[in-house]
């Protein structure tokens, strides 16, 4: 039944995007390939207290199994960060990194935004072009915030986006349960067949 549902799922987004060239006028007679990119965002030390104990529980263990999925079927991972330039936390310090045991590399691509939406004043859309990607996975925090920004910049973009469901942490549990249901959130079981579909 489980795999039923994935799949399932995983037909439903592959839906989505074909209906999506449909309406951008492109041909529909073949399926586009899809060209996914993860992005994993501000689950920086200095954020993290914040948040619920209960989403960082999940989160952060799930975080890892999704770049680990990204990475076993040759899609990029890419690391955004946040600061302030006036109240930081400053690139270089303990407070701006990602905490050890996230499963990061530093060959990942890395984006240093200002403002919520990682798209905005930064290299990230470049980024994404110049890999050829044209479909994201997000997760990481805040929910609430950063997360549902650049959800909204992607989709601005024509990107086709998408929450990874268990992936996504806020300060409230009941807040990070809302962005899932109002977003297109994808299941790990349904975004594992379909990234073995798109390799």
């Amino acid at each position: 039944m489980k795999k039923f549902v994935s799949g399932l799922a995983a037909v439903m987004v592959l839906m989505i995007f074909s209906t999506t060239l449909m309406a951008a006028g492109q041909e529909a007679t073949a399926p586009a390939k899809i060209k996914p990119a993860l992005l994993v965002i501000d689950i920086q030390n200095a954020y993290l207290p914040s948040m619920s104990e209960q989403d960082k529980k999940s989160g952060l263990e799930m975080i890892n199994y999704v770049i680990a999925l990204f990475r076993d079927n040759g899609f990029p991972v890419i690391r955004v960060y946040h600061t302030d330039p006036g109240e930081g936390p400053k690139p270089g310090t303990a407070a701006f990194e990602y905490p050890k045991s996230a499963a990061i590399k530093k060959e990942d691509p890395q984006i240093i935004k200002n403002y919520a939406n990682a798209f905005k004043k930064t290299d990230l859309n470049k980024i994404l072009q110049d890999r050829s990607c044209n479909t994201l996975f997000l997760c990481g925090l805040s929910a609430t915030g950063c997360v549902l920004a650049t959800y909204h910049g992607a989709q601005d973009l024509d990107y086709n986006t998408f929450l990874v469901k268990d992936c996504l942490i806020s300060p409230d549990t009941s807040l990070t349960k809302a962005v899932q249901e109002m977003c297109r959130t994808i299941s790990y079981g349904a975004l594992k067949l379909l990234l073995e579909t798109a390799r």
